[in-house]
């Protein structure tokens, strides 16, 4: 009896190791490798953003603030969050002066608008032969809009404002000219600023002020300017330099 279990117990675990056998014959690669590999260390995984990249990225690939890109524009004076309120001077002080704000393009883009921050407007003000436009580093202009009269008198709000024609703006210094024409409130035409006066030019010298102005008496837009003529004593009386989008 004793020699008959025996023998019935050594063919039962005879049985259970081929059928082991045949199980991890028949199980799936993956699986198979998945048990080679359990203890082998897994790479760590970040759940942060990416390297920022393109135009907007900077020599550590960090984030570095708002960019246009995220508000639908292609380029700006400065971060729309950081306008402040300006009052328009008299027309005796502004009214027929080019006022130039610098901007620069990092990459090419199509130019079609001008976004322009419009604080408050005057509703009995009379306008006429006001324009903003687009004069290239050596002070040719290169594109403007058709008269922007009716768009200064409704909606003060942020607004693109069509140039006549779009155009392909290579990378490069540019100039927005805003010309002022008509009768109005100092303190009822108001638009936004992302910096004043004086200090906006610190460390520069013309023909490369951020922020200048240029020719009196004008009703449009010359074809062309000398940039060695920008001047800031209109600046230095309060005309904050205003803020400016492109799209």
């Amino acid at each position: 009896m004793r020699t008959r279990t025996t023998t019935a117990t050594t063919g039962l675990v005879a049985a259970l190791a081929a059928l082991l056998v045949l199980a991890g014959c028949t199980a799936p690669k993956e699986n198979r490798g998945t048990a080679a590999n359990s203890t082998a260390p897994v790479p760590a995984q970040s759940s942060g953003p990416g390297p920022v990249t393109g135009s907007g990225a900077g020599s550590g690939g960090g984030f570095e603030g708002p960019r246009p890109q995220d508000q639908n524009l292609l380029a700006w004076t400065g971060d729309p969050n950081d306008a402040g309120h300006v009052t328009a001077q008299s027309v005796a002080g502004v009214g027929g002066r080019i006022t130039l704000v610098r901007i620069v393009l990092r990459e090419q883009i199509t130019w079609s608008n001008i976004w322009l921050g419009l604080a408050g407007i005057d509703p009995n003000a009379q306008l006429a032969n006001c324009y903003l436009g687009v004069y290239d580093a050596t002070g040719k202009l290169v594109a403007a809009t058709p008269d922007i009269s009716p768009q200064l008198m409704t909606d003060a709000i942020a607004k693109p404002l069509a140039l006549g024609k779009p155009f392909t703006a290579a990378p490069g210094t540019y100039f927005i000219a805003l010309l002022l024409n008509g009768n109005w409130a100092t303190n009822g035409l108001t638009l936004k600023s992302t910096g004043a006066g004086i200090s906006v030019n610190a460390g520069l010298t013309p023909p490369s002020l951020r922020y200048s102005t240029l020719l009196t008496g004008q009703t449009s837009l010359p074809a062309a300017v000398n940039l060695a003529e920008q001047s800031t004593s209109t600046i230095n009386t309060g005309w904050a330099s205003q803020w400016y989008a492109i799209s």
